[in-house]
Parts: structure tokens; sequence; C-alpha cells
């Protein structure tokens, strides 16, 4: 494994929909039967993708199929995909809850994990006897339990209730004491799911600055979130799951890229751009919007290309003048990052006239990367919204490749113009 801490080798998981074990006495009585005469499980051979959008004619299904992956000593990987992608059931495996199907797994070290709300509490025993508890069962001594203690109990804010049985705790509390205990009691390997969503927001940004921490000290974390700008900011690596099935490994930001791809081509297949407005009083609708290359229609720049997108808009009602902004947002947060406002005409627009006009931003001033856009039309005050369409919803995102410029240059959002003056 040389700095490998986790090494998956083709790990798969089977169930049988609706049962425990194979759902009869005849599909049990057979499988043993093959085991014992060393012959391989016939029902390996049977079973459909984990794929929840279709009904299916198989009660098997496959929630992992043939997962092969390593991850290094201080390695943060993030693991993402669509609800039933099997994230979950990844995690349960590695931490022994549950075991594969098929496959082998390697584990050095001591695993910390943190699943759901709850895990490896036991509900009548106090805060603190759970910390011991839990200690005792990541194997530390009395000793070594009770130097972080303290340390644990600050870091959770749950101080006025450790000695109160935990079944009393709101889920915010549960959790915030789960992890201050998996953060502190010096795991080798740190799996978290998707938990800390329950947190409040300054709880969540405590954690993320914890795990980066753990991550410093040379120790591991496995993170599963749906709050890619957590995942981005904190995971070197990624995993993207499809369908119980390894899509992609690699660099955290493609893998990101890829799932926000697939999931924004998903949702937008079939849907007519009228479909996908979300009007305030439909005056004024965006007819159509397209991002221009070189005369073709594309939402793929390179950072050295001028970036042209175009409009048609029509008039549903008499309007006296039209107003139109336009926001770059951030891909995962959704937060605006630069916008534009502009009087498209103050002359009063004729119902069913149309009006057609494109924004050009300059070469080299969007960084690399993949960028929501936010359109609005609004009367030429700018204070009514006649039509609104968010691209981190409706329609493709904004994508600009790198150029062959310096990686310092290329980082960030926007070019930002400045000015120098000498000898000031």
């Amino acid at each position: 494994m040389s700095d490998s801490v986790i090494k998956v080798e083709n790990v798969s998981k089977q169930y049988r929909l609706g049962q425990v074990g194979t759902g009869t006495i005849s599909h049990d009585i057979n499988r043993w039967w093959h085991t014992i005469r060393g012959k391989e499980n016939p029902y390996l051979k049977i079973g459909e993708s984990n794929d929840r959008s279709v009904k299916g004619s198989s009660d098997y299904v496959w929630s992992l199929k043939d997962i092969n992956f390593e991850v290094k000593r201080g390695e943060v990987l993030g693991i993402i995909g669509r609800n039933g992608a099997g994230k979950s059931t990844l995690l349960k495996i590695l931490s022994r809850v549950t075991q594969p199907t098929t496959g082998n797994i390697k584990v050095r070290g001591r695993i910390a994990a943190l699943l759901e709300v709850g895990t490896g509490f036991h509900p009548e025993l106090s805060g603190r006897e759970n910390v011991f508890l839990n200690g005792a069962i990541l194997g530390m001594s009395k000793a070594e339990i009770k130097s972080k203690f303290d340390e644990i109990i600050d870091f959770s804010g749950v101080e006025r209730y450790v000695d109160t049985p935990v079944k009393r705790y709101s889920s915010g509390m549960y959790v915030r004491l789960a992890f201050a205990v998996a953060a502190h009691l010096e795991p080798e390997i740190l799996i978290i799911d998707e938990v800390l969503a329950v947190g409040d927001a300054e709880f969540q940004k405590k954690c993320l600055g914890k795990m980066k921490d753990v991550s410093g000290q040379g120790r591991t974390v496995l993170f599963v979130s749906h709050n890619l700008e957590a995942i981005s900011n904190l995971c070197d690596t990624g995993i993207l799951l499809q369908n119980g099935m390894m899509d992609i490994s690699g660099n955290i930001e493609y893998c990101l890229k890829k799932y926000i791809t697939s999931s924004r081509n998903a949702n937008l297949a079939g849907i007519s751009l009228k479909d996908r407005l979300k009007r305030t009083n439909g005056n004024v609708l965006f007819e159509e919007i397209k991002g221009i290359k070189n005369g073709n229609e594309t939402w793929d720049f390179n950072y050295d290309d001028e970036i042209i997108v175009y409009f048609k808009t029509t008039a549903q009602k008499e309007t006296d003048g039209l107003s139109f902004y336009m926001a770059l947002k951030h891909p995962f947060s959704g937060e605006i990052i630069s916008n534009i406002k502009t009087i498209i005409t103050e002359n009063k627009i004729r119902a069913g006239e149309s009006l057609c006009f494109e924004i050009t931003i300059p070469q080299r001033t969007v960084r690399p990367g993949q960028y929501g856009l936010y359109y609005v039309l609004g009367n030429k005050e700018g204070k009514i919204y006649y039509d609104v369409i968010d691209t981190n919803v409706n329609i493709p995102m904004l994508n600009i490749n790198p150029s062959s410029i310096d990686m310092d240059e290329n980082s960030g959002f926007l070019s930002m113009p400045f000015k120098m003056k000498k000898n000031a």
C-alpha cells in the first residue's frame, strides 16, 4: 500500500429490494450450497444498476459496482454524486458497518466515522459518558480521553448539557458533540457523511476549519456533502459516483465540473426556454439566449476569447422602456461575483415587438472556471422585474478554459483592472 491508508479493490454491494438476505429460504440455501463447494454466489450474476429513476425488472440491485480507488495519508477526498448514487453505502463499507458483497478493502489506521446523527452514541448515556464510550471504541485509554475531554466539550459548545442523556439533545447538539469526539480523539482516518448540514452556519465553518487542521496533521479525511463550495474548499481529490458506479476520480475541481454539467444536462433535457422562465409579470420575455464564439453558438470559451451573449426579447404588452441586468455567479454557492446593468431602450415597446441585443465581455476578464449567469429584464428604472432566468437552475453554465499563461495569473474569478503609480 506504500503511503496509502485505504485501498479499495473491485468492491460491490448487492441488495434485494424489500428483503433481508436473498428473500427466500430456497435462495439462502442455494447461496450457502454454492459457498461450501467453493463456487461463486449465483446471485452475483444477476441484478441491475442502482438507477432510482426507473422501475427495473429485477429485485436485485447493485448499490455499488466494481469500485476501485486508493487514498493516501493526509489526503482529503471528496465523494460526490446525486442522491442514491451509493455514497453513504461506500462509507458504511469503509467504516465496517456493513460488508461488501464482493471485493476487498485494506485500511491502515484507526477510523472515526460520523455517518448519521447519533451514530455510535447510546441515547441513555450522558454526553460525558458517550465521549468516553466513543474513545474506548477507538482504542484510546481513559487517560488519553481525559486529556482531550475539555477540548472536545469546548469545541462542541454543549458544556451545559454534558451530563444530560443525549436522547434529550436536539439533532444539532447531537452532531456537535459527535463531530467534536470524532475529530479530537485522533483517528488516523476521519469519515464524515452529510451530517454537518444539521449544524448551524457557525458550526459548519468551525468543522471545516477543524477538518483542514486534521488533514494538515497528516491524517486522512473522507468527506461526503452536497455543499459543493465546502467540497471545493476542503478537498484536493474527488470521486464522482453515478448509479452505484465510479464515473471519474482525480482532481476535485474536475469532478465537480463533471457533476454539475451532468446534473444540469439531465434537468434540462426536453425543456424549452419558455418553460424554464421564472417570470415576475411577463410584460417582456426572453425568447432566445445563446453564447457566441466565432459566429457559432456555444457556452464553451477560452480565456483569450471575447465572451458574446446574444439575447432576443419579445414584449407581451406595451411597455414604457426596458432595462437589462446580468450577473456572474459563483458555480457552487450561487453568490454574485460581478454584474452588468444597462438600459436597452427608453422608448415604448409595442406588444409583439422583439428586440435583439448582445453583451460582450472582453477577453481575459473572466478567469478559467465554470460560472452561472443570472439574467433580468425590467422597466427602465430597473425596479420592476418582467422576466428572470437563472443558469444555476435553468440553462447551461458559462465555461472558461485556461490559456497557456501562468496559473497565478489564471487564478480567482475576475481579472481586476488596475493602474500603478511609481514613486507615489
